[in-house]
């Protein structure tokens, strides 16, 4: 098992973190497992390189914290974060500091092992931007409505927030992000974000 791709989980939550070990056991990754972040940092010098899992809500120290100083401490190894649904503008914070993906809970099996496929990717190879020409004609085929919502998003705004900056109503402002989504051709929220913010430079 010594050559199957390491995932290190860092998560307080005892019963997720077995649950995801499961997972990703079953899926053929070796899975270490560390119960805060302080733990994870703590083993790092020996730990083989891999994948991070971690989630956003922690007690000791933030998943937001440990992305910062595993950046400091210029670790290479590509992050992962699960996060609560309020806790979306931290984690496009995070996207911003060079995270991989992040999953809202519940996040289905298939959304987990996707984001693990496309981190590992990401140790292989830097992305090529050659579809960003693509992405730029997808923004410019939305409407200044969406484009607006769109930067509400991608600030990490809820959506009553937006709302309000617009002076819309939350329903209509989840049916212009339904709109976005699939004129964006991302599937998911941390899709979205990606896309927009290697297309702006950020």
């Amino acid at each position: 098992m010594s050559d199957a791709p390491v995932v290190h989980v860092v998560d307080d939550d005892e019963s997720a973190r077995d649950s995801l070990a499961f997972l990703l056991e079953s899926a053929d990754f070796e899975v270490v497992t560390y119960a805060s972040a302080p733990a994870f940092l703590e083993a790092l010098e020996s730990a083989r390189p891999g994948v991070i899992i971690t989630d956003v809500r922690m007690p000791e120290m933030s998943g937001q914290d440990l992305v910062a100083r595993l950046s400091t401490l210029k670790v290479k190894m590509p992050i992962v974060m699960i996060t609560g649904h309020g806790d979306i503008p931290m984690a496009v914070e995070a996207m911003r500091s060079g995270v991989v993906d992040f999953l809202e809970k519940p996040f289905s099996e298939s959304r987990m092992l996707d984001a693990l496929q496309r981190a590992f990717k990401s140790v292989e190879a830097a992305p090529v931007s050659t579809d960003q020409a693509a992405i730029l004609k997808r923004v410019e085929s939305l409407s200044e409505r969406e484009r607006q919502v769109l930067d509400g998003v991608v600030a990490g705004h809820a959506n009553k927030v937006i709302a309000r900056e617009l002076g819309i109503s939350p329903r209509t402002v989840e049916i212009y992000r339904a709109k976005l989504m699939t004129k964006m051709q991302a599937d998911n929220l941390a899709a979205l974000v990606r896309m927009t913010l290697s297309v702006r430079g950020e």
